[in-house]
C-alpha cells in the first residue's frame, strides 16, 4: 500500500491551522492554510495527497480542545520524516519531556537532548520545527526572557500560548478568545 498525505484545517483564535498527516502520524502544522504550504509539504514528503477527513479528525479535535483550554497533552502519533537526525533528537526530547505549563531554556534542552549542540542551534531547530504546538517549541525560552518564535505572528503568539498554559501569568486584559 502506498503511503499518502492528507490535509485538514481547524479554525482557532490564532487563525485557520493547516495540519498534514500521513498514515504514520502528524507530519506538519502551519499557522496558515495556503496553497504554497500544501504544495511544500506534498513536495518535501514526496507523498500523493488524498482526502481523508477520518484520518485528520482526531488531531483537529485535539487542537480545538487545546485552544479551548481543555487539552493538556497531545497524544497523537507524530511522523518525524521532515526532520534531520539532530532535529528529531531535540524535538522528540522536547515532545516527551516538557509538559503543558512548563518551560525549558534553549541551553537546558540542548543538554537534555544529548546532542551536545549549543543553545543557538537549539533555537534554529525550534524555528524549523515542522509540527509546532503539538511538538511544543513555544515552551523553549531564553535564559533571560521569552526568546523568539517563528510561529503565527511571532513572539506575541508564544506569549499567548504560554499564558494559555499558565507558564506566564495572564495580564488583566488577556482573553482566551482574543488573538494577540
Amino acid at each position: 500500500m502506498t503511503e499518502t498525505l492528507a490535509f485538514g484545517t481547524v479554525g482557532t483564535v490564532l487563525g485557520r491551522l493547516l495540519v498534514g498527516e500521513t498514515e504514520t502520524g502528524v507530519v506538519s502544522l502551519h499557522f496558515r492554510d495556503t496553497p504554497a504550504h500544501r504544495a511544500r509539504v506534498a513536495k518535501t514528503t514526496g507523498l500523493p495527497v488524498v482526502e481523508a477527513p477520518g484520518r485528520t479528525a482526531p488531531v483537529l479535535s485535539a487542537l480545538r480542545d487545546y485552544f479551548a483550554g481543555d487539552l493538556k497533552r497531545f497524544e497523537v502519533p507524530v511522523d518525524w520524516r521532515l526532520t534531520s537526525d539532530v532535529q528529531r533528537q531535540v524535538l522528540s526530547t522536547l515532545y516527551e519531556s516538557v509538559p503543558y505549563g512548563r518551560t525549558v531554556t534553549y541551553g537546558e534542552l540542548g543538554d537534555r537532548s544529548g546532542t551536545g549542540v549549543h543553545a543557538q542551534v537549539i533555537g534554529q531547530v525550534m524555528g524549523s520545527n515542522p509540527i509546532p504546538l503539538i511538538v511544543p517549541c513555544h515552551r523553549v525560552v531564553a535564559s533571560n526572557g521569552l526568546g523568539g518564535y517563528s510561529g503565527g505572528s511571532g513572539v506575541e503568539v508564544k506569549r499567548w500560548l504560554l499564558t494559555l498554559e499558565g507558564a506566564v501569568p495572564a495580564t488583566l486584559d488577556w482573553d482566551i478568545t482574543r488573538a494577540p
